[in-house]
């Protein structure tokens, strides 16, 4: 089944990348596009790491939560889903 755009998973593009901008150290946006480990790496870095580095760690992964969210929302449908949904590729 296609959406309006006609590209599978496109969908999932404004969604994914509110996800990592408001809640990108928790690596939900990950967790949202299917990628479990590098969302609980996120995750375990924001809270195991953040408190070890006193909020180092958890600071580095709330940027690169930001600027994932904001690469995922300037990405055409066709980027998007080539690179993240079908190509699969976890980071950046």
């Amino acid at each position: 089944m296609t959406n309006s755009g006609g590209t599978d998973g496109a969908d999932k593009k404004v969604v994914a990348g509110i996800l990592g901008i408001l809640l990108g150290a928790f690596g939900v946006h990950k967790f949202y596009l299917g990628y479990t480990n590098e969302g609980i790496i996120m995750l375990l870095v924001c809270l195991i790491g953040g408190t070890v580095t006193c909020g180092i760690g958890a600071a580095v992964v709330g940027v690169i939560g930001l600027v994932e969210g904001i690469l995922y929302l300037t990405k055409s449908d066709e980027e998007f889903v080539s690179t993240y949904v079908t190509g699969r590729k976890p980071w950046f």
